[in-house]
């Protein structure tokens, strides 16, 4: 048997040979391409071909129409190197959250109305991690998400000036402790993540089933504890940790 190493005069496409027709698909999906080795000895006789490598090419989009209360949203561009011009490896990029709305869809049902996505083309948002479907539109990539999974428009560069949607809140996190009760100094590692901050900015409310919105028990500059592991860590422009998460992740308020 040959070595099975692909070259330009080894190689060829299965879609020349009338018996792999059903391996390639027709008009708008995606196309496979299969390409195969054989010995130079059986150049006339196909069989025994062994495919050595499978490539599938995804559909290209020019433009999405998001249906219901999703939204289109063209991720913002990842960083690919540090202020010093030094190139980060794909673990240390920091997975973006926000993006610009290119497409809205035509909204909510409610009862016999139909509510309009709060957000506007144009608008510079934040949604939560995990969420939506990633597709690409003219060689960028975009994210289909609900409405509901975005945490609010951003007015400007800082995420301190973030206006929340909905039943979130904007919270800035209280400083952990730097040293312990008897006073020593917590290394980074040590420090205990606080689960308590101060409201920066809340939501309007959720909409009841009559379209109607529902007020937030807590209101902005109320002392909030909240659950540990709740919500999106955001970082504010100052190097201030701030953190997104619904009201029914808050716990109490303190005085």
């Amino acid at each position: 048997m040959a070595a099975t190493q692909l070259s330009s005069a080894s190689a060829l496409t299965l879609k020349s040979l009338p018996s792999y027709e059903g391996l390639w698909s027709s008009r708008g999906s995606p196309s496979v391409n299969v390409s195969v080795v054989y010995p130079n000895s059986a150049r006339r006789s196909f069989h025994g071909l062994i495919a050595s490598a499978v490539s599938v090419s995804a559909a290209k989009y020019t433009s999405i129409k998001p249906l219901g209360d999703r939204v289109l949203i063209k991720i913002k561009t990842v960083e690919e190197k540090t202020s010093s011009g030094i190139f980060l490896p794909s673990s240390a990029q920091k997975k973006e959250q926000s993006g610009e709305v290119v497409a809205v869809g035509s909204g909510k049902r409610v009862g016999d109305d139909r509510l309009p996505v709060a957000v506007e083309i144009g608008k510079e948002v934040v949604y939560s991690k995990y969420v939506g479907t990633e597709v690409e539109v003219d060689g960028l990539s975009h994210l289909i998400v609900k409405e509901d999974d975005i945490i609010g428009i951003l007015e400007t560069d800082d995420i301190k000036d973030l206006k929340p949607l909905n039943d979130r809140l904007l919270i800035k996190v209280a400083e952990a402790e730097q040293k312990t009760a008897g006073g020593l100094l917590l290394s980074e590692s040590a420090k205990e993540r606080p689960s308590i901050g101060t409201v920066v900015a809340a939501g309007p409310g959720v909409l009841d089933e009559e379209g109607n919105r529902q007020a937030l028990p807590v209101s902005t500059g109320n002392t909030v504890m909240y659950s540990k592991y709740a919500g999106n860590d955001l970082k504010g422009a100052d190097g201030s940790d701030y953190i997104a998460l619904r009201v029914s992740d808050v716990m109490a308020v303190l005085s």
